[in-house]
């Protein structure tokens, strides 16, 4: 098993830069940089906010190995490599092991709606050959599927490098039996803005936040604060980033952050795919307004 020290902390999940329709990969380039010197303790490539069912296998495939060039060794790169099929999901998986990430984070296969015993061996099938760190990407309310305790208990058992996940679910009660059954060196990473003091508090190692794309170094101070058992601290970083982190979501994500890290010049554009769509004047106006109550602008 590989050092997993490292696999903790904000870990933010990159925009993806679209540009008349293409990936624009030299200002993904910079967004990485941009990570790499605000004190992110990670990456997360191909994560939700990057929009990744809007892009192709071999566009997916770049963005890992244009941030692996950037990043070198200085920080951990996890690769969210899942997909609707197994198929689809082994040609991702495959490429981010032999570029040579840092960890996997699977999302459960969604619309299709298996029963536990079949997302049981979609993980083993995926990860049989490889002694990389693998974390499930818990977002049901996207894929419509839940990964149970059980199902949990038993990929830890039959699986050596199953280190931990995603929670995106507004629960923390099963934070808490997780951690119970699994053990607290079973890492797992606040999905929900909201809930990332919260979280952290009860045993969470860290954050893949979507603002982490806009306030990375406030997210990183909240985690080390934390690590530190300063909790006043890091209770007042999270209740500064309140309303940034409610405004993410005034749209489906990434429409508002992306429309912010434009308007504050982190981005050259906020251009989407189909069926995503720009923020509208009157989301530009909203969002505006936040950005001016947080002294952004």
């Amino acid at each position: 098993m590989r050092n997993l020290e490292k696999i903790k902390g904000s870990i933010p999940p990159i925009i993806t830069p679209i540009c008349n329709g293409q990936v624009d990969y030299n200002a993904y380039a910079n967004l990485v940089e941009y990570q790499l010197n605000h004190g992110s303790h990670g990456i997360l490539v191909n994560g939700t906010t990057a929009e990744p069912s809007t892009l192709s296998i071999e566009e997916r495939n770049k963005l890992i190995d244009v941030a692996i060039e950037v990043v070198g060794n200085k920080i951990p790169i996890i690769a969210g490599t899942g997909s609707q099929s197994l198929i689809e999901t082994k040609i991702l998986t495959d490429h981010a092991i032999k570029a040579g990430v840092d960890g996997l984070l699977i999302v459960t296969p969604y619309y299709i709606k298996p029963p536990q015993r079949g997302l049981i061996n979609y993980y083993l099938e995926l990860t049989k050959n490889t002694d990389v760190p693998w974390m499930i990407y818990h977002i049901p309310g996207r894929t419509a599927v839940s990964v149970t305790l059980d199902s949990m208990k038993e990929l830890k058992e039959r699986s050596s490098n199953f280190i931990g996940m995603k929670h995106a679910v507004n629960d923390l009660g099963f934070v808490t039996e997780c951690l119970g059954s699994l053990g607290n060196d079973f890492k797992i990473f606040v999905g929900l803005e909201e809930l990332s003091f919260p979280m952290m508090t009860i045993g969470a190692c860290g954050l893949m936040n979507a603002v982490g794309n806009l306030r990375p170094k406030i997210l990183s101070e909240m985690c080390e604060a934390i690590w530190e058992g300063d909790l006043e601290k890091g209770r007042e970083l999270h209740q500064n980033l309140l309303e940034i982190n409610q405004a993410v979501f005034y749209d489906t994500n990434p429409i508002a952050i992306k429309y912010m890290m434009k308007k504050l010049g982190i981005m050259p554009s906020n251009e989407h795919r189909l069926p995503m769509e720009a923020a509208t004047p009157e989301l530009e106006k909203r969002l505006d307004a936040v950005l001016e109550r947080a002294s952004l602008i």
